[in-house]
């Protein structure tokens, strides 16, 4: 009999507790519509009761999407599942999800509960959720170092209180396939009942087993899989969404009649904007989605694929929506011809948002030859998910040489007025970025800073992404072009307008 494996999706959730990721309720809901276009099955939206803007994100992405079922997570408080049950409120396909940990170490030295209290917990709160929505989710975490007896009743219980999923953690990536996958074996043999719901696992990385263990699950007949793109979230992060599908699909030679309800071909698209919002990086050996993955370098793997692609790919890289092919859009080319190539390559821009992209274009395409479509998809993300420009970069210059201190002069529109301003710095970048905190004053420490080119060659774009906080909170920046200071200067200032955007609006006092 074919298996459709149930896709629980946790970027929104889990994926955010990322050290670092700080998103905003619009950039939750442009990773949820395409986290709909993937075609998970479940979107877990946030963790309502953390903060009002993780209550009013879900409350936006129960508005925005349809189709997949949106889930809240919840302690087994009643006041986490009141939040959790106002943030769903008018969701087509609502889901509480609701939670307690079970293993010896949680309860002793975390909740400080004995075991009957847990159970008391447990099978509570699935009740109390259950007044509001039909489809009740429980997660016993750390479940893979709990003891199993236990584990048992408790799973028991929260089925006979009515919950359609239960959850099995290995919340600290400390199990092995092999264990893992008895684990679950043995709940099944010791629990009759979990044959008549959804059994769930959701696997942590720590020890870089967590799609090993998922896939153990599966094969011990687990329904539901929780991931997030690019294999985001706490510490080293869950399983990969990207690895998991891939594997099923590529193997179904092993996995037999196992699928899932993947859009395969949204793989790539999803990953780079959940990056790109979320500011980590993909790593470049990166399986299915780093820029490594269907790379050759070695004369005889390239001999290879190009007599046989087989011989050294075991999935095309078009599976996944990567289309390596050269834009052939030069700076004569029309609207209409835009607009038929941004449709080919999935994106379909309002007429406004299609005006800006074809400026943007046009201006880049006098200092490049050929735009290839890394470049182009690159380009494409930085102009529609732009944020309000409360500053924007006029023109910077930049005096250095080895025998110099670097200075730069900075012009920055702000108000509908130029400001102007000069600083020294340890390197062209630094002096930049001093010059700029000069002018706009915010008072932020840069955290991270890094390069890349989105494509080889001399004329490639540079991409710059940075990191800085701003009064506890970490905000990521971006910034592209061919010029490699630009870059940095843009990426400085995208991070700057997104702290003014999170304050409001509001520049607030720093400089005084």
């Amino acid at each position: 009999m074919p298996r459709v494996i149930q896709i629980f999706d946790t970027t929104l959730r889990d994926g955010e507790q990322s050290p670092g990721v700080n998103l905003c309720p619009e950039e939750k809901v442009e990773i949820a519509r395409y986290l709909e276009r993937l075609k998970v099955d479940v979107i877990e939206a946030g963790f309502p009761t953390t903060s009002a803007g993780d209550l009013q994100a879900i409350k936006m992405v129960v508005q925005t999407i349809k189709t997949p079922v949106i889930a809240a997570l919840a302690r087994t408080r009643q006041g986490d599942i009141d939040a959790a049950r106002e943030a769903l409120e008018g969701c087509k396909n609502p889901r509480i999800h609701t939670f307690i940990a079970t293993s010896d170490i949680h309860l002793k030295y975390k909740l400080c509960k004995s075991r009957e209290q847990v159970l008391e917990m447990a099978e509570s709160s699935v009740k109390y959720a259950r007044k509001f929505v039909e489809d009740i989710q429980f997660s016993a975490e750390d479940a893979s170092r709990s003891d199993l007896d236990f584990l048992c009743r408790v799973i028991e219980r929260v089925i006979k209180a009515g919950a359609s999923v239960v959850n099995i953690p290995d919340t600290v990536g400390y199990q092995t396939p092999t264990q893992f996958g008895d684990l679950i074996r043995k709940i099944k043999e010791k629990v009759p009942a979990t044959d008549k719901i959804m059994l769930s696992v959701h696997c942590h990385n720590d020890l870089g087993l967590a799609l090993a263990n998922s896939l153990a699950a599966v094969e011990n007949g687990v329904g539901q899989v929780e991931t997030t793109v690019n294999g985001i979230g706490e510490r080293a992060g869950n399983t990969a969404v990207e690895e998991l599908v891939m594997a099923l699909a590529t193997r179904a030679d092993y996995y037999g009649n196992i699928s899932s309800n993947i859009e395969k071909k949204e793989i790539y698209r999803t990953s780079r904007l959940v990056s790109k919002l979320t500011g980590m990086l993909v790593q470049p050996n990166k399986s299915i989605v780093g820029r490594n993955a269907f790379a050759h370098e070695s004369g005889i793997h390239q001999d290879g694929v190009l007599k046989e692609k087989s011989t050294y790919e075991i999935m095309k890289p078009e599976s996944i929506g990567i289309m390596n092919r050269a834009i052939v859009l030069g700076k004569h080319s029309g609207r209409h011809a835009f607009r038929v190539k941004l449709k080919e390559m999935g994106f379909e821009p309002s007429e406004k948002e299609l005006e800006k992209l074809f400026i943007r274009v046009k201006e880049l395409m006098d200092k490049k030859q050929i735009l290839s479509e890394q470049e182009m998809e690159v380009i494409i993300e930085e102009e529609l998910y732009r944020v309000p420009e409360f500053f924007k970069l006029s023109y910077f210059q930049i005096f250095t040489g080895n025998k110099f201190r670097p200075t730069a002069t900075v012009g920055i529109e702000w108000n509908g007025k130029l400001v102007e301003e000069a600083a020294c710095g340890e390197g062209p970048v630094d002096a930049i970025y001093r010059t700029i905190d000069r002018i706009i004053g915010l008072n932020t420490k840069l955290l991270d800073y890094s390069i890349k080119a989105v494509t080889g060659g001399k004329d490639a774009l540079g991409e710059v992404n940075i990191r800085l906080t701003d009064k506890g909170v970490i905000i990521s920046g971006r910034g592209i072009s061919t010029d490699i200071l630009e870059a940095s200067a843009k990426a400085y200032i995208n991070a700057l307008n997104k702290i003014v955007k999170k304050r409001g609006g509001h520049y607030g006092d720093d400089r005084s």
